[in-house]
């Protein structure tokens, strides 16, 4: 089976994902939805998308103020059709550094 390489901002991304969640319960690692997700208890905790940006599940009551930050913008499944709320990606323009990357 030949894999498909991962692309230099993704595999950026997912080291900077493994450094910041070192001490985090992340039960394993699975390739999903065209990224890397972090599962935490059998469930989505981020993925790392091959852009370098983030898919990341949030808290459906603080989804439209979550998407008023800046890079965030609602989540799409292929075709325009969103994810609802709850799911929001986040650019990797928006997650350059440490700090942004952990708010």
């Amino acid at each position: 089976m030949t894999r498909t390489p991962v692309p230099a901002a993704q595999q950026e991304l997912i080291d900077r994902l493994r450094e910041h969640l070192a001490d985090a319960p992340v039960s394993r690692e699975v390739s999903m939805f065209g990224g890397r997700c972090f599962m935490v208890s059998g469930k989505i905790a981020v993925s790392a998308g091959r852009d370098g940006g983030l898919l990341v599940p949030v808290d459906p009551n603080r989804h439209a103020e979550l998407l008023s930050r800046p890079g965030a913008a609602q989540a799409e499944m292929g075709a325009g059709r969103d994810m609802g709320p709850g799911w929001i990606t986040v650019a990797a323009d928006a997650i350059v550094d440490d700090e942004a990357l952990s708010t």
